[in-house]
């Protein structure tokens, strides 16, 4: 098994069952050596395929010195502080890029995207949502909802409050990982999973969804919904909007091109090419009927805005008279303000 397309070792949090609630892979591989992907699947014994494993303190040591053998002393550090740990230890290897099965899988995937190692869309996270599970996020780590009751009553026993700060199947990506180059005000708004490229800075009401993100640099105070990707240097204002596979978009995938600006409380069902404009307020939809106008403003033709997917130098907005949705060429490119970028 010399070509792999993952391998990560965890630690998590399982309930009282022994199901796995969460997964945090401090450094995962992505299509590691063959000498690494030998080390590891001939270490532990395993076939072809996929796998989702656990770790024990057995298996650690001979873990640690074929990755020193293959070259990959970060890894062999890892397993060696995992030696010291008393949560539970997982290796997932994940031979080919397939829909993950298990939490361990899901949680592996999710920390590809947010290590910058896959851009969204470039790994299979069918049916994610039916793998992973409701968590409590709590100031003592991730706890089963059929737990959380006593482990109220345990703590508030003890003098202690125990402080639910949301319930989801995605976590926070902070309390994962925390990109280089990036700025985010609040970090509750940016999920596991979210990929955001150096010199991205997400403001308070920006929130970025998982398998979606930046290529950076650019400002978001608006939402980048699950599956959307946002072009270099472009801008999202406060409350803005892009129309997610998840929530409405049906199959059509929206992206938003380079050096393109969203208007405050703006919103796009269509994507968008390089150097667009869509004005403060104003929603288009893929069927949303947009009077197409020439160089001198004059009326063209009534289209709808799916015939204007992915179409670059375009300015969109409303007429103030008459109400119309009109588009034009947008003949000056915008120019961001690099100090707006600055981190």
């Amino acid at each position: 098994m010399s070509n792999i397309y993952s391998i990560g070792f965890g630690v998590g949090t399982c309930n009282s069952k022994g199901d796995w609630l969460e997964v945090y892979y401090p450094k995962p591989l992505f299509k590691p050596s063959a000498e690494i992907a030998n080390a590891v699947t001939e270490t532990l014994g395993v076939a072809e395929g996929n796998h989702s494993l656990p770790l024990d303190s057995t298996q650690l040591q001979k873990l640690a010195d074929a990755l020193h053998g293959a070259g990959a002393s970060d890894q062999a550090e890892i397993l060696q502080q995992f030696a010291n740990s008393q949560r539970p230890l997982a290796v997932v290897i994940l031979a080919t890029d397939e829909a993950p099965q298990s939490v361990p899988e899901a949680y592996l995937k999710l920390h590809l995207l947010s290590h910058r190692l896959v851009k969204p869309h470039e790994t299979k996270l069918d049916g994610i949502f039916g793998k992973l599970v409701n968590v409590a996020w709590t100031n003592q780590g991730a706890i089963d909802l059929e737990e959380l009751p006593q482990r109220q009553l345990d703590a508030r026993l003890k003098g202690e409050y125990l402080d639910v700060s949301c319930v989801d199947k995605f976590p926070k990506m902070t309390n994962y990982v925390v990109p280089a180059g990036v700025r985010i005000a609040h970090t509750a708004r940016v999920r596991l999973g979210a990929y955001l490229g150096e010199g991205t800075t997400i403001m308070h009401e920006g929130f970025v969804n998982f398998n979606a993100g930046t290529e950076g640099p650019g400002m978001i105070e608006g939402r980048i919904s699950a599956g959307v990707f946002v072009g270099a240097g472009s801008d999202l204002g406060g409350s803005s909007s892009t129309m997610g596979t998840l929530s409405g978009g049906g199959n059509i995938v929206i992206s938003v091109g380079d050096n393109c600006l969203l208007g405050a409380n703006a919103g796009i069902g269509i994507p968008l090419g390089d150097r667009c404009t869509v004005e403060a307020g104003l929603y288009i939809t893929a069927g949303t009927k947009i009077a197409l106008l020439d160089d001198s403003g004059k009326l063209v033709e009534h289209i709808k805005a799916r015939d204007l997917a992915g179409k670059s130098d375009l300015l969109f907005r409303r007429n103030s008279t008459n109400g119309a949705v009109e588009c034009l060429t947008n003949k000056s490119a915008i120019e961001l303000n690099e100090a707006l970028h600055s981190n």
